[in-house]
């Protein structure tokens, strides 16, 4: 499209960030949490523990003060499964209930609009040992412990995501330290798409649950979405990245908002001997869940290209990754696109196209609750001089606004993170935040806040509503 005549970002636009519980609070064990799956697992080599990350539990107030200042109209964040309930079912943990009521407070009192993740990558230990998301009574489990949340929270939160990269859990899951595969499975694939299958219909009772509960809350879903290009124009590369497309993305969209498995996927599944079994009653619940927006979470595209049945292929990498399937894709590096430092392609323009693909798909009203550039900051005389950051979000932002000129229903925007926290498999060394956290990998720092310079420029961008994207940025 042209795009000469950019229309404004609508008045109520939520600008915000995002962080999730076992990566900025710290306190893992503390005040009656139990452990999660996060909590017990081992961690990647050379990266900080989660006892401490940024200490957001303790210092959550001083920290929403600062997203006030930046001008936040959103915050994003999660609830810890472990810190309401420590074993994952049964008795309730108040002094998490506190904490949250806290948290969510705090964050009106500055008017931030608390936007809940009920699932956050960290399954409770507890409920690992007793079959995690193999267990058909998962379902069960996830849907009382949104009760919980919806009776404790649902009086001042407006706005819930169900379950954080639910695509990633399914396709990347022991890089982000969650899949649980029972002893003396045969069948890998099929007990994952198994597990799958039990999330979306504990995500599809849970949004159902939240509309009958909470009949002025809006509910959606948060995968992470990249838009999938073929390698060439070769039509066999089109193909691969059309069941890409699915396998990646639109499983998870096409069942929280039609309630059914996308045909290409189920297709991916029958030749595999991976199709899930059908609960009594699964169908039924997925086809009632109706989303009243989409979240998703942005990095960059991905680009595919046919593969042959006999290649040999990483299937697991990571979230941004290439990735690949004998038979179907492979991942290929795309020529046009630069890196970040932790290698992850950077995508602008595929940003608008995710964006309007999603739009033509479901024509449903979406929020960004992830996108961002984790880089090695350094702190200088109590400043970062993250220009690299700010280009980064300028660009991306400005694709936003152009989706929004093309009358998709864009909500908000909640890049990752608020504040610097500790990285799924990469540490606090990749920093995200607009806020620098005085603690590293090796040791904790005094945990001392400083305003980033792309602090300040989000801040001004905000305040503007996006309207003026330069340089300029005034410093307190």
């Amino acid at each position: 499209m042209l795009d000469n005549k950019l229309k404004a970002f609508p008045k109520d636009f939520l600008w915000g960030a995002s962080t999730s519980a076992y990566q900025v609070e710290g306190a893992n064990l503390s005040d009656g949490k139990g452990p999660s799956c996060q909590d017990v697992k081992e961690l990647p080599a050379g990266t900080a523990s989660l006892d401490v990350c940024a200490d957001h539990y303790h210092r959550y107030k001083e920290d929403i003060k600062l997203m006030a200042e930046m001008g936040f109209k959103t915050y994003r964040f999660s609830i810890a499964w472990t810190r309401l309930i420590p074993n994952g079912t049964g008795e309730v943990n108040q002094a998490g209930i506190d904490h949250y009521n806290d948290v969510i407070n705090t964050c009106l009192e500055y008017n931030i609009e608390p936007l809940v993740t009920m699932f956050h990558f960290d399954m409770p230990d507890a409920l690992d040992k007793r079959g995690s998301w193999s267990n058909p009574e998962s379902v069960d489990w996830f849907v009382n412990f949104a009760k919980v949340m919806f009776e404790n929270f649902g009086d001042r939160v407006k706005y819930w995501l169900t379950i954080n990269e639910q695509n990633m859990l399914t396709l990347v899951g022991p890089i982000i330290g969650t899949l649980r595969i029972p002893e003396g499975t045969t069948n890998v694939l099929k007990e994952v798409y198994q597990q799958n299958h039990h999330m979306l219909v504990a995500q599809a009772k849970a949004m159902v649950l939240c509309h009958e509960m909470l009949p002025n809350a809006k509910i959606g879903p948060a995968p992470n979405i990249s838009y999938v290009y073929p390698a060439t124009c070769k039509p066999e590369d089109n193909l691969a990245a059309q069941e890409y497309n699915a396998i990646r993305n639109w499983l998870y969209l096409d069942m929280a908002v039609y309630g059914k498995y996308n045909n290409l996927v189920w297709t991916y599944l029958e030749e595999n001997d991976a199709t899930p079994t059908f609960a009594e009653g699964d169908e039924e619940a997925m086809k009632n869940a109706h989303p009243d927006f989409i979240g998703f979470n942005y990095y960059s595209t991905a680009t595919v290209q046919k593969a042959a049945a006999d290649d040999e292929l990483d299937p697991g990498a990571d979230q941004q990754s290439a990735r690949g399937e004998a038979g179907y894709y492979k991942g290929y590096a795309n020529p046009n696109l630069k890196k970040t430092e932790f290698g992850w392609e950077i995508d602008p323009d595929g940003f608008l196209a995710t964006m309007r693909e999603m739009y033509s798909r479901y024509h449903l009203p979406m929020i960004v609750t992830e996108n961002g550039l984790g880089a090695y900051d350094t702190l200088e005389d109590g400043r970062v001089h993250d220009n690299y950051r700010i280009a980064y979000l300028r660009a991306h932002i400005e694709q936003l606004h152009k989706a929004v000129t093309e009358n998709i229903e864009m909500m908000g925007y909640c890049p990752w993170s608020a504040i610097d926290l500790v990285s799924t498999h990469e540490g606090i060394r990749k920093r995200y935040g607009f806020i620098y956290v005085d603690t590293t990998d090796e040791e904790v720092g005094t945990l001392d806040r400083y305003k980033k310079d792309s602090f300040y420029w989000y801040k001004k961008v905000i305040a503007t509503n996006g309207e003026d994207l330069s340089d300029d940025f005034d410093v307190e």
